[in-house]
């Protein structure tokens, strides 16, 4: 028996707190990801690696993260997010923690090169998680306050790593975060259910609400489905969605991984003032995915324009965040490229949540699989970061990797033009949300 049977009585909010599991493995996800940045400089100093070397032992991350997308983005379709969900961050925490017992270059490699599969299957397999929770009016909001919580977990970040590191040394970071991915993945697996009529605390009242907004589209069958691969690789429209996330990829990476060396080493902050500056600019990210997400919803509600809604949100972000990067990277002063930056991260993330809603807008029904590869593309840009700003400063200077940063935002707002969140990957045209009166 449910709860109650009643349409009368008040809707549960169970897909509330799905969203908020997914917001949460969302920050774990960047605090595993991101803290080897923190601890890169200590890492370093323990092994005698230079930059080179560390920047291959991250690109180690990137690698897997990037290839395994599209395989993590089909595993999540084809047997159902929550026991996908479960497998991959149990396995990406027994990693983050191995870091910890690395003891030269190519073990740290190898553990990073594991970690980054497991992670690479968690935000097209959580795309799908939400795909039959939430309705088309709502995933702007969603992804915007999914990646949130990402770049929360970014956020809070370095203060923490610099307490342990400065308390308990480098390696216990990678123990502790690691533990509670295990904590997040043994509730997943007892809470989440992968269709609502599955859960039985959700009562009729919120099935009505789920069955009413959600997209004719979306399959209701929790058996194992077909992905039509080959409609999905070749739509143009995707590939062009494709192109704009390595744009953004490449630019988000230097200022999560490499932003806290560079604090450290070119701006002359401490490891304390590192954990404190490194952080204002991920708070004002985070604020950023949560405005554009919301944002565009909104203006699809009002305009009843989807297309409209999706690009003018991105390209604003895109463009101001790359007019911003500049001053950011050419200033003497070291308080002054703080503020740039923090401005040019909230303009940069006010594109993500549009970008993941678009995802969901042109493949619903596989909303893991086209996140995937998506994801997958974006992320060889954080493959780029990672190694090539070894290189870049190791033969120029700091200034190089930003500046290419910039550019990219502006060739990511010159793609948006042609992205079309209409245009669906099996034809049919997506339906804009409706206007709603309160």
């Amino acid at each position: 028996m449910r709860i109650t049977d009643s349409v009368q009585d008040r809707p549960s909010g169970v897909r509330h707190r799905v969203l908020w599991l997914a917001v949460i493995v969302y920050m774990i996800t960047y605090m595993d990801r991101i803290c080897i940045g923190h601890a890169a400089l200590e890492i370093r100093r323990e092994f005698g690696f230079d930059m080179v070397v560390m920047a291959w032992i991250i690109g180690a991350f990137n690698w897997s993260y990037a290839l395994f997308q599209i395989p993590g983005g089909w595993l999540g379709d084809r047997f159902g997010p929550r026991r996908v969900l479960t497998a991959i961050v149990l396995w990406w925490s027994a990693f983050t923690a191995a870091t910890a017992l690395a003891w030269g270059k190519w073990s740290m490699a190898f553990f990073r090169f594991f970690f980054g599969l497991g992670e690479a299957g968690a935000f097209p397999t959580a795309t799908r998680a939400l795909s039959h929770w939430l309705p088309a009016s709502e995933r702007g909001f969603a992804q915007g306050i999914t990646h949130s919580g990402a770049r929360l977990g970014a956020a809070i970040t370095p203060p923490i790593v610099v307490f342990f590191i400065t308390t308990l040394g480098w390696r216990s970071v990678f123990y502790i975060f690691g533990l509670i991915g295990v904590v997040w993945a043994i509730y997943w697996h007892w809470f989440y259910r992968d269709q609502p009529e599955q859960h039985m605390g959700v009562n009729s009242a919120e099935l009505a609400i789920i069955r009413e907004k959600r997209d004719s589209s979306a399959p209701v069958s929790a058996e194992r489905v077909h992905v039509p691969w080959g409609k999905i690789l070749s739509s143009g429209n995707l590939w062009t969605l494709c192109a704009m996330y390595f744009c953004y990829a490449y630019s988000i990476w230097i200022y999560l991984i490499w932003f806290p060396t560079y604090l450290q080493e070119d701006r002359g902050f401490s490891l304390k003032q590192m954990g404190f500056w490194h952080m204002v600019p991920l708070i004002a990210a985070t604020i950023g995915d949560s405005v554009g997400g919301w944002f565009s919803d909104h203006l699809a509600r009002r305009t009843g324009n989807l297309r409209f809604a999706r690009r003018s949100v991105a390209i604003v972000g895109f463009t101001v965040g790359a007019i911003c990067i500049i001053p950011a990277t050419l200033t003497d002063d070291r308080y002054v490229c703080v503020a740039f930056t923090t401005a040019a991260l909230f303009f940069l993330e006010l594109t993500v949540g549009v970008s993941w809603a678009v995802a969901m807008d042109v493949g619903p029904e596989y909303a893991g699989s086209v996140s995937g590869t998506m994801n997958m593309c974006g992320n060889l840009g954080g493959v780029v970061a990672s190694i090539a700003v070894g290189y870049m400063v190791k033969h120029y200077n700091w200034d190089a990797p930003f500046l290419v940063a910039g550019a990219l935002c502006v060739l990511g707002a010159l793609l948006y033009l042609r992205i079309d969140p209409n245009q669906r990957i099996l034809g049919e045209a997506a339906v804009s949300p409706k206007i709603v009166t309160v």
